[in-house]
């Protein structure tokens, strides 16, 4: 299946991104994709915020905004997914064209600007979603919204009770004064208010903040603070970013958030300094420029106890999952490690 995989691909690069990603949404629903289910051992077995995972390894949000398909993307391989983001009200997002694929770099541009169908159609499809796996949801506020921290609050009470965990999504640079929200001020009032909201949960989920990689020391400094004021669960380091060094594709100058293999050495930055402020007090969850079983095992040593990738599955296709849980796993062997916690946050 892997050479079939590698023969599509170049099919699939042939189009237009966005249609590209939208048919692959239907390819996994339709089984065309591979579904071997998550690779595990007894070394790759990990839990972060009380959440068991077969494999460290996750599916970043931006797949699946609208959770359509949620079962067969657990089935690729992924110790856990994360959907969305989900806005209260549904939003076409950005003017076309806003993704663009930049081969040369390994890498992605998008300017998506949260489009969804509202937390009100994608509640309705995590409740009546097959219980098969570990699934978060990525909160996200509507673009005129008045009041941003109140939307995250509105999504979290409407699907919160149908996912394994949410992710509150101050770092998209696709929507405008977004990340002004990582400030220490309105970020408190925002992660206070979705802890308190989940608090009331018949059954209550763990909350992870994701962060931007395009901080600085002093924005670095309030987001530890704040996690440590109000004991969220996780962060997850990083989201996309805005910088450009050394880009070779034509999209270089595109706007939006880049994503891929030129993210990862920014974003491993980011993760160790947080990792060094926050201890063992917050686990971390390393997102950027994943792509082999290497690159999960980097930001491990860097403090991570998961990590997440999305921009890895446009150049390597689905079979790229089970790759890395295993070279990971070979990879922690090698060096003596019975299990992945024992590795985390080693070379800082």
């Amino acid at each position: 299946m892997r050479f079939l995989e590698r023969a599509l691909l170049p099919f699939v690069h042939g189009m237009d991104p966005e249609k590209a990603h939208n048919m692959t949404l239907q390819a996994l629903n339709w089984g065309v994709i591979p579904r071997p289910g998550p690779y595990t051992s007894t070394r790759l077995t990990t839990e972060i915020a009380g959440l068991k995972l077969p494999n460290p390894i996750g599916l970043a949000a931006g797949l699946d905004k609208n959770a359509e398909a949620i079962y067969p993307l657990l089935r690729t391989g992924f110790g856990f997914i994360e959907v969305g983001a989900a806005t209260p009200k549904p939003q076409p997002g950005n003017p076309k064209p806003r993704l663009y694929r930049l081969t040369e770099d390994r890498a992605a541009i998008n300017r998506f600007g949260f489009n969804n169908d509202g937390m009100d159609v994608i509640s309705g499809r995590l409740r009546n979603r097959v219980d098969s796996g570990i699934v978060g949801l990525n909160l996200g506020a509507n673009k005129a919204s008045q009041h941003r921290t109140i939307d995250y609050v509105k999504v979290l009470e409407t699907c919160g009770p149908y996912v394994d965990f949410a992710t509150i999504n101050v770092s998209s640079p696709n929507t405008e004064r977004l990340r002004e929200l990582q400030g220490r001020e309105p970020l408190y009032g925002l992660v206070k208010g979705a802890m308190e909201t989940r608090d009331s949960f018949e059954h209550p989920i763990p909350i992870f903040l994701k962060v931007a990689p395009d901080i600085d020391e002093r924005m670095i400094e309030d987001v530890i603070e704040v996690a440590r004021m109000t004991k969220i669960d996780a962060l997850i380091c990083t989201n996309t970013t805005i910088k450009r060094a050394g880009l070779k594709s034509e999209h270089a100058a595109q706007k939006g958030g880049l994503s891929g293999a030129p993210l990862f050495d920014l974003s491993n930055k980011v993760l160790a300094q947080f990792a060094r402020g926050v201890g063992n007090e917050v686990p971390l969850i390393g997102v950027g420029g994943v792509a082999s079983g290497q690159d999960a095992y980097t930001k491990i040593r860097l403090g991570a106890s998961a990590v997440q990738l999305y921009t890895a599955l446009v150049f390597e296709g689905f079979s790229v999952v089970k790759k890395i849980a295993k070279d990971l796993d070979t990879l922690l062997e090698a060096d003596g490690f019975d299990h992945v916690s024992q590795a985390v946050g080693i070379d800082l």
